[in-house]
């Protein structure tokens, strides 16, 4: 048979594969209100992902004005990606529109997996973020799957870094980071360490080359500059910082941190050593998220605006354009306790 006369996927044939009756299966992909359980829930979407039954979904949920807006992200439980998060909850809620959330632990095959899913479900709008979404992404699968979803009548904006054709919102990680490492080298340290977090991750990359071109300029020597590579995680920080003790911390030294996680669990694991911040090393981080001015010292850092990068991803999201919108944000230092002059 040729690849044109490729059969219509029926509400049948999805409650088949799922071992559920059509009924069950009709619940579950036209959004009753009646409960069905979380087993059979997620053997319908898994069903109907397989089949790719997503037209006659589409068509349903186009006659009932879903309102929803289907939020894919990389890792829900960051504080950054909270504040995200909550500010498109509220900014949906503001205009009628309510949010779910879905996470791919940052896999192309998961995000495809995921947006599959949601085609079925026909939400009104998908927001993907990640740090970096590319148009060849497993062999453009994933982009054909976005695009399918538009010609459905459907609007994807992406948060992060991209070279597809939808709306989307990005942030300068370059510019500010080597602000910050210019900062660092007119304090006066000359022996700094930057944990780097995760190698090959596009928004921390970013950031390490930032902060490694304003030490540089700053008059910071390169033989002097250490590149640490560690979880993206509060015990990521603690400990590489810890391998940083072990190792010696030349002085007048200093530590940057890819973001603001990594940054506290580093001072934390100066505070358990008994080194001093910011007598001993001053830290900085990156992201300014809320406990950041809890934590004590408070962390000097880049504060970037998520929650208005939040605001505007829903904003997009329910606009009603032809033409993609690129918004590109950047963020300010902010300088706190957690750094010192160097007088050494």
């Amino acid at each position: 048979m040729p690849h044109s006369a490729r059969p219509t996927v029926t509400l049948r044939d999805v409650a088949a594969a799922a071992g559920v009756s059509v009924s069950t299966a009709s619940r579950v992909l036209g959004g009753s209100d009646r409960t069905v359980a979380k087993e059979y829930r997620q053997r319908v979407f898994s069903a109907a992902a397989a089949l790719r039954y997503t037209a006659d979904a589409s068509a349903r949920a186009m006659r009932r004005a879903n309102d929803s807006i289907a939020v894919i992200g990389d890792d829900l439980t960051t504080p950054s990606m909270g504040m995200v998060a909550a500010a498109m909850e509220r900014r949906a809620r503001d205009a009628g529109a309510f949010v779910t959330v879905s996470s791919t632990h940052g896999t192309t095959e998961r995000q495809l997996e995921t947006v599959r899913l949601q085609r079925a479900l026909r939400p009104r709008a998908l927001i993907l973020t990640s740090s970096r979404l590319d148009t060849n992404a497993l062999g453009g699968r994933l982009l054909d799957e976005l695009l399918g979803y538009e010609r459905e009548g459907g609007r994807v904006v992406i948060v992060g870094d991209t070279d597809m054709p939808f709306d989307s919102i990005s942030f300068d990680n370059h510019g500010p980071a080597k602000e910050l490492g210019a900062y660092v080298a007119g304090a006066g340290h000359r022996h700094v360490t930057i944990l780097a977090g995760a190698r090959g991750q596009g928004n921390v990359s970013a950031r390490t080359a930032g902060f490694m071109a304003g030490l540089r300029d700053g008059g910071v020597e390169a033989r002097h500059i250490r590149i640490s590579h560690c979880a993206v995680s509060r015990q990521g920080g603690f400990d590489a910082a810890q391998r940083l003790i072990a190792e010696g911390l030349a002085k007048p030294h200093a530590v940057i941190a890819a973001n603001d996680t990594i940054a506290i669990g580093a001072m934390s694991a100066f505070r358990a050593a008994g080194v001093a911040v910011p007598d001993n090393v001053s830290v900085t981080g990156f992201d300014d998220i809320e406990l950041a001015t809890d934590v004590t010292p408070r962390l000097t850092t880049v504060s970037l605006p998520l929650a208005q990068a939040g605001a505007e991803a829903v904003r997009l999201a329910l606009a009603d354009r032809t033409e993609a919108e690129h918004l590109r944000m950047r963020g300010q230092i902010v300088v706190r306790d957690s750094t010192a002059v160097s007088v050494a």
